[in-house]
């Protein structure tokens, strides 16, 4: 049995959160490629913007897994008493 139970359901919340904002950053990157005016700006969103939001928007994904890795380490450890 653990007892980090509300870490791991903290973790499950911010990775489904995340896993959603990469969803509607891919979506909101399509659009701005197609709202840009020119070939050049176009280039710039899709190698320049995109990857940056993309990346930025995987920050709930990370903090889950870090959540993860600390129930984990503290399931390992046990009590000390």
């Amino acid at each position: 049995m653990t007892r980090y139970g509300t870490l791991r359901t903290w973790a499950l919340v911010l990775k489904v959160a995340g896993f959603f904002m990469v969803v509607f950053t891919l979506f909101g990157v399509v659009v701005w490629a197609f709202e840009v005016e020119g070939f050049w700006q176009t280039l710039g969103v899709i190698f320049i913007g995109a990857p940056f939001a993309i990346f930025v928007s995987t920050w709930g994904i990370a903090l889950g897994q870090a959540l993860n890795a600390i129930a984990d380490i503290g399931d390992a450890v046990g009590p000390t008493a």
